[in-house]
């Protein structure tokens, strides 16, 4: 893991087009900004955790309802 110290007004850049910036510091809480072209998805964690779970979900139901499509066929 990388670890780095920035202050406000300092950004991080990732690969080649993707810019962190700090945009302010209150307390224990961190502002960022984020600049990323538009076919790149940005979610805070605990988002991209719910996404991945109703995808599985979702992929689980498409399976059930594809194996009770076959018992019709069979």
């Amino acid at each position: 893991m990388l670890i780095l110290t920035r202050k406000s007004d300092e950004s991080v850049i990732l690969g080649d087009d993707i810019i962190v910036k700090v945009l302010g510091v209150r307390g224990d809480q961190v502002s960022l900004g984020f600049s990323a072209p538009p076919e790149m998805s940005i979610n805070r964690k605990e988002i991209y955790e719910a996404i991945l779970a109703s995808n599985k979900e979702a992929a689980e139901k498409t399976n059930e309802s594809l194996d009770a499509l076959r018992g019709l066929f069979s």
